[in-house]
């Protein structure tokens, strides 16, 4: 039996540098999409240093601690000449350093804990701050600015610089807001408001996720964060307010071009006829009974339960962050949801057809 133990130990050692040098090369990919190590927001950065405070007091404690054992280890292992050692029964000297040390050490954790959880519990106040309520869904997010008069899905737009609050609950169970590079996570409660503020230091698209486990799709349950410079935001809140309409075919006017131009403006009246057909499929097709259509011909229509697709041709990717915003993976999406996020409760009232999904796809992608 010990013999087989030590043969094991033997192939352990052996393979123990191979498996080291893969863990080695599993870290060194470029993109780190959910890493909370590089903060891009000062509520993540207080988060962050105070995560490296404590990890530099736990490194003094391990190392004094293992030290010291492995110095008494060494220093007094029995030997078969050694004498039987002197009986002691404590030592108040040292059972008040070795309390006291440790106190010490949890009060120099315990303050800039509690300062950072304090710091970051409520609401921003002051000037300036983006007002956005946050909805969590089986498996998406609703994003509203109540002042702005904006209600996007999935996508979050936020202006660099300036400070943000999140009034978030959930329309159905449970579920927890992150954004690594920006903010801890935030668990929401159906019926219950929770806030989170930040403030984005950086512009770029980071990923977001659903936290907490909600169900058969929680792991696809994520989304964008958008942060961009003000004249960017300005613009893309005038252009979800604005809304896209569509173009009438019938009030292109017929003149006399050059073959090409008349051929350009049949295709144009060919694309216009797509997106109308699609219209008109959004809207007979039960479409509008879940999905709002906020600025458009559809603005009457109020969401229930999916995500709100005005400007849905401009947003960077589809399904909750699954796919990137492409005609195939929405035609694909369109065609059979539940085989690209199996479980949803995204239900077709009848399998579409080809050219169905053609005019859908036209027309969703028409607003921008």
């Amino acid at each position: 039996m010990m013999e087989k133990s030590s043969g094991l130990v033997r192939r352990l050692a052996r393979q123990a540098p191979a498996l080291c040098l893969l863990l080695l090369i599993a870290a060194c990919a470029k993109d780190y999409p959910q890493t909370t190590l590089q903060p891009r927001g000062d509520f993540a950065r207080m988060v962050d240093d105070l995560f490296r405070t404590t990890v530099v007091w736990a490194t003094i404690v391990f190392v004094l601690v293992e030290g010291v054992l492995l110095w008494a280890i060494f220093k007094f292992r029995g030997r078969a000449d050694d004498p039987e050692p002197r009986q002691v029964h404590g030592n108040t000297t040292l059972e008040v350093v070795w309390t006291v040390i440790p106190a010490f050490i949890l009060v120099a954790i315990a303050v800039p804990t509690v300062k950072t959880i304090f710091k970051t519990s409520d609401y921003a106040t002051g000037p300036g701050v983006v007002q956005i309520e946050v909805i969590g869904h089986q498996w998406w997010w609703e994003f509203r600015y109540p002042e702005l008069g904006v209600v996007t899905g999935n996508e979050m737009h936020i202006p660099v610089g300036k400070t943000v609050n999140l009034r978030m609950t959930t329309a159905d169970v449970l579920h927890s807001f992150w954004v690594p590079q920006f903010a801890g996570k935030r668990d929401v409660f159906p019926g219950r408001y929770n806030p989170l503020w930040f403030k984005a230091e950086v512009t770029g698209i980071f990923s977001g996720q659903c936290a907490e486990f909600c169900g058969v799709q929680h792991a696809r349950m994520g989304f964008k964060l958008i942060s961009e410079t003000q004249e960017e935001f300005d613009a893309w809140v005038a252009r979800e307010r604005i809304g896209s309409p569509l173009v009438n075919a019938g009030t292109v006017p017929a003149d006399t071009t050059t073959p090409a131009d008349s051929a350009g403006r049949a295709a144009k009246l060919a694309a216009d006829s797509l997106e109308q057909a699609g219209r008109a499929l959004f809207s007979g097709a039960g479409c509008i009974g879940c999905h709002a259509m906020v600025g458009t011909p559809l603005a009457s229509a109020t969401s229930l339960k999916g995500p709100n697709l005005s400007h849905v041709g401009s947003r960077q990717t589809l399904v909750a962050g699954l796919m990137p915003n492409t005609e195939e993976n929405l035609r694909k999406w369109l065609a059979n949801p539940d085989s690209v996020k199996q479980g949803t409760l995204m239900v077709l009232p009848k399998k579409l057809t080809d050219a169905e999904i053609a005019t859908l796809v036209a027309y969703l992608r028409s607003h921008r």
